[in-house]
């Protein structure tokens, strides 16, 4: 029997799901509500163990509990204080690696979900546990997270400014494009707030030419026109920067890497700054050809998908150092 405030709280979210998600599948918000329900799987204590042996890292322990079926049954199973979560959700908070490497061994589940929809690798980019990032990619975690969460483990690392757990994401396939994931009827500025924006806003220039290196679309920084349409005033990353004063050198990359110099409003933007000198400075003066061919060079790398993979060309190193903006 479940408490009185259980169901009322999942008859809440079924009537706001039903109005608010005419496009979400039922197989959808049957995954949210099973998330949501309490685990009928019998337990008498075998995941307190687990959690315990996780907790102090005590991956022996742990490697033979999960020899013994009963243990192996439950080791996907959300459970413990607060945000009931899977032990492999437990092994990535704590930056427990070879605990880590136990479970996965033993079978557990590489992108189980928690109550919150995260999965083990969003909350290892979340705690900023790099080896435990890179155990799960290797063992084929989705780069994405899961399209249950409106966050991605790619958007917390630009906001975090974490410059080598974003390198292992985009090595692994992430979408620098990637949005929060909103419904249409939520869609205005905000939805396009994706990873170049965070790492803008928060100043994380480092994380801002990576994600560009990758492909991040300089202009919105996402590439779907039907979203971009949606929204009444979209503002580019160029007037993003000059609005929250970013460094000059985040406006020069964005020019470099080919933004439109006249898309960004430039009414609102209080004059004198340096960045907006330099975005006038672009508009009254024509690329070099050179800074033509190397847009031209990325842009057909990253058509074929091969956008990070200048180091590859049979070309001379110099070039190669041009064309990933080096010096």
């Amino acid at each position: 029997m479940q408490p009185a405030g259980h169901q009322v709280l999942l008859l809440t979210m079924k009537v706001v799901l039903r109005r608010q998600t005419k496009k979400m599948s039922l197989m959808d918000i049957n995954k949210i509500f099973s998330m949501l329900q309490p685990r009928e799987d019998e337990d008498n204590g075998e995941s307190e163990e687990l959690n315990q042996a996780v907790s102090e890292d005590d991956y022996q322990t742990l490697d033979k509990l999960l020899h013994q079926d009963r243990y192996k049954r439950v080791i996907n199973s959300r459970s413990g204080w607060g945000v009931p979560s899977t032990p492999l959700h437990l092994a990535a908070s704590k930056g427990h690696l070879r605990s880590l490497e136990v479970l996965l061994s033993h079978g557990a589940e590489v992108d189980s979900l928690d109550v919150k929809a995260q999965t083990p690798l969003f909350t290892a980019v979340s705690n900023g546990r790099l080896e435990c990032v890179k155990a799960l990619l290797e063992a084929g975690a989705g780069p994405s997270g899961s399209i249950y969460n409106n966050c991605s483990p790619l958007l917390t690392a630009a906001r975090d400014g974490n410059v080598e757990i974003l390198q292992q994401l985009l090595e692994h396939g992430a979408e620098t494009n990637v949005q929060a994931r909103v419904p249409e009827w939520a869609a205005n500025s905000t939805a396009c707030s994706g990873p170049l924006y965070l790492a803008a806003v928060y100043g994380h220039l480092e994380c801002f030419r990576l994600l560009l290196l990758y492909g991040a679309d300089p202009n919105y920084n996402c590439t779907d026109e039907r979203m971009i349409a949606r929204i009444k005033e979209p503002k580019t990353l160029l007037e993003i920067c000059l609005r929250h004063s970013c460094r000059r050198e985040f406006i020069k990359l964005l020019l470099d890497f080919g933004a439109n110099v006249y898309l960004p409003n430039i009414k609102k933007i209080a004059p004198g700054s340096e960045g907006l000198e330099l975005l006038l400075q672009a508009r009254a003066h024509p690329k070099s050809l050179m800074s033509q061919s190397r847009l031209v060079v990325r842009h057909i790398l990253k058509q074929a998908g091969c956008a990070h993979a200048l180091r590859e060309l049979d070309i001379p190193p110099v070039l190669v150092s041009y064309l990933q903006h080096q010096p």
